[in-house]
């Protein structure tokens, strides 16, 4: 099951070159701009500038993407700006003469694709900057500040199959076998077995909504000179229909403290989250263990990936170190301890 749902990530997107996004950007979006391509996990993108130096995005989209998915990341960009207008957001450059967000491409000899036109953030990605706990505190606002404004999102697509969702990652035990040290495999596949023991069971019971699912250093934006402030957030393509504590718990995956207390830096993102959108106390329940999955999951996915695609290696196993680190931290932390530590310095505020 997991690899059938990773076509979008392990069949390579057809290429696309500069001369073609310019002509895509000009003939479809009314925009004369230089090109420049971007990285990307699976569509292929590409960095535009007009003569007045504003910045714009251009995503032409992996043509095995249901257009319903498509058209489900738009509209939750169209209503984020609706909601929360001063929210930080890519906005949604429409097609000339069209009330969507994207456009059908046809190439003969090719599969059909979509393209869609955003606006470019401006800002540092995260991984970049130093970290601090004013830093991790900002993060957390605004983390609950998007999802307090996705909370009233709902679309046909929301329910998408993503071998991202954390609510599923029970799925990624097969890709593990691409790690072929036994006793390293064992960690994230502890991970994995308290996850089926603890979270799915009470899924069902939590808070669910559209959240972003993927608030990690390399999509979050930092000031150009102020590493504590954040500029803003971007790709939406793993956005899903989940509970609202798996946002929080994907987010904080990436803030594990490599010193002192495992659970410090989370604790100092989840109690900022907690000061504008309340965790629940059965949401508090799973976080240490959510936590503890979204590093399995980023483990499980980027070692198969991997394996695969060894030319684009260093782009899909850039988190993969951090995530080892952080997923043998918290192995060491049991249930009630994890728990009862994240709770009480939550309280604290």
């Amino acid at each position: 099951m997991a690899e059938q749902l990773g076509e979008l990530l392990d069949v390579a997107a057809p290429a696309v070159t500069v001369e073609q996004a310019r002509a895509l950007a000009r003939d479809h979006f009314g925009l004369d701009v230089t090109v420049r391509p971007l990285t990307g996990e699976r569509d292929r993108n590409f960095h535009l500038t007009d003569i007045r130096r504003r910045g714009y995005v251009l995503k032409v989209v992996h043509p095995a993407e249901d257009r319903a998915v498509t058209d489900f990341q738009s509209s939750a960009l169209l209503h984020v700006a609706a909601v929360d207008p001063g929210l930080a957001t890519p906005r949604v450059i429409r097609p000339r003469g069209s009330h969507f967000g994207d456009v059908a491409w046809r190439v003969a000899g090719e599969p059909d694709r979509r393209v869609r036109c955003l606006t470019f953030l401006e800002g540092r990605p995260l991984h970049l900057t130093e970290r601090s706990p004013a830093q991790r505190r900002n993060l957390g606002a605004f983390l609950a500040r998007l999802d307090l404004a996705l909370a009233g999102f709902r679309h046909p697509a929301e329910n998408h199959d993503l071998l991202w969702d954390l609510k599923q990652a029970d799925r990624v035990r097969g890709l593990l076998a691409d790690i072929p040290d036994a006793e390293r495999r064992a960690l994230p596949e502890r991970a994995l077995d308290r996850f089926s023991a603890h979270v799915l069971p009470v899924l069902p019971d939590l808070r669910a909504q559209v959240v972003h699912n993927d608030f990690n250093p390399h999509n979050v934006l930092a000031g150009a000179t102020d590493d504590d402030r954040i500029a803003g957030v971007i790709d939406f393509g793993d956005m899903v229909r989940a509970p609202l504590i798996q946002d929080l718990a994907t987010a904080c995956a990436y803030q594990v403290s490599p010193e002192g207390h495992p659970l410090q830096g989370v604790a100092e993102m989840a109690a900022a989250f907690h000061a504008v959108c309340p965790i629940l106390p059965r949401e508090l329940a799973v976080l240490p263990e959510l936590i503890a999955t979204r590093l399995a999951l980023t483990i499980a996915i980027s070692s198969w990936r991997a394996a695969r695609h060894p030319d684009n290696a260093e782009y899909i196993l850039r988190n993969q170190g951090a995530a080892w680190t952080g997923l043998k931290r918290l192995d060491e932390l049991s249930r009630e301890d994890a728990i009862n530590w994240l709770g009480a310095e939550i309280a604290k505020g």
